[in-house]
């Protein structure tokens, strides 16, 4: 017990002498969330349109300054014919352009209906959505403000309520993914280099060999990225609640066991990186590309599961990634306990111990 005592003391001062390795632990995590957190949003704010006003009379004019009063958008220039459209957009400085018809006041008036046509860059399709959204909703504000008097025969309001992220903060949806991802790859990546060093150098042979036992390598290998991805996990946290206002409903006590949870499955999956890899670069490419991608497009971080097709979907249900999320979006959003989350702990679990298994079993197999 001594000599594993001593060796995970040991692996604590190898990593503290290593600046680089205390940057990648602890400075990359911190500058990833303030980046993504800022930068990675669906929300629209000062968006640059122009305006193609045929009629210009009093409605358009009002109804234009409606527009522009908004957080959403800033019009940047007025067209004047049609033909200007085209090169408008190809400038790249505006993203959407409304066209009144011409006699707009005169045909609201006497057709009670005018149009006003909403021509958004495709290029960017999520964009070009919101966008027309947010139009159709002043437009549809205007009219209700115009037609508060006019009583009608029947009428349906429907009554939206949007529960766990009223504000529809594109950064709640944001948050845990992001941070699924900076522990998921910094302690798998961090593990796979520490371990393919030892083989790079020739010392895990004689590791494999002393009296410690393999499976006692391995963990106080895991051990001290265990203590360094806890205070990770503290520190994303911090930001996420202190910079970003993100709520935490549920149990901290819970979240902070599925977070280790979640670090010692990514470890365990480093410990399995490193299996097959022969030097540090190749056990970087590996955890950089090899998980990256996958992250982020089959854990849900942003494009549904349910959207994708079905071998994509049973895909999914092996990626770590996915379970966590779920699982810091119930906790941190909703609220709720490990009665509604002991199936996704339970897989987590369960992917931690195959990894970690199925190391040793390799390792064993490269000692005889």
């Amino acid at each position: 017990m001594k000599r594993f005592i001593g060796f995970i003391e040991k692996e604590f001062y190898h990593i503290f002498r290593d600046k680089r390795s205390l940057f990648i632990l602890f400075g990359m995590p911190i500058a990833q969330i303030l980046l993504f957190g800022f930068a990675i949003t669906n929300e629209i704010n000062n968006v640059e349109i122009a305006i193609l006003d045929h009629s210009k009379d009093a409605t358009t004019e009002e109804i234009i300054n409606k527009i522009s009063a908004s957080k959403y958008f800033s019009i940047n220039q007025f067209i004047e014919r049609e033909v200007d459209i085209e090169a408008a957009f190809k400038k790249g400085k505006i993203k959407a352009v409304l066209n009144f018809e011409n006699d707009f006041s005169k045909n609201l008036v006497k057709e009670k209906q005018a149009t006003i046509q909403v021509i958004t860059d495709a290029t960017d399709p999520n964009t070009a959505n919101t966008i027309s959204n947010y139009i159709n909703s002043i437009l549809q504000n205007y009219q209700i403000d115009q037609n508060k008097d006019i009583k009608i025969a029947y009428q349906i309001v429907p009554q939206t309520r949007m529960i766990y992220n009223p504000e529809l903060k594109s950064v709640f949806m944001f948050v845990p993914g992001v941070m699924t991802i900076i522990l998921m790859l910094v302690s798998a990546m961090m593990t796979s280099i520490s371990i393919t060093r030892e083989k790079e150098l020739g010392t895990m042979e004689i590791l494999l060999v002393s009296p410690l036992k393999p499976f006692q390598v391995i963990i106080g290998k895991v051990v001290p990225y265990i203590f360094l991805s806890m205070i990770n996990a503290v520190v994303i946290i911090l930001l996420s609640i202190f910079i970003f206002k993100m709520p935490v409903q549920g149990s901290l006590f819970l979240l902070g066991l599925e977070s280790v949870l979640f670090i010692i499955t990514s470890l365990t999956l480093g410990i399995l990186i490193s299996t097959i890899s022969a030097t540090q670069q190749t056990a970087m490419m590996i955890s950089l590309m090899g998980l990256m991608l996958p992250v982020i497009l089959l854990s849900g971080f942003i494009f549904p599961i349910s959207s994708m097709p079905a071998p994509l979907q049973i895909i999914s249900h092996f990626i770590p990634a996915k379970w966590f999320i779920i699982i810091l979006k119930g906790i941190m959003l909703k609220g709720v306990g490990i009665s509604l989350l002991w199936k996704e702990t339970l897989i987590l679990l369960a992917m931690t111990l195959f990894f970690i298994g199925l190391s040793i079993k390799k390792y064993k197999i490269r000692l005889e």
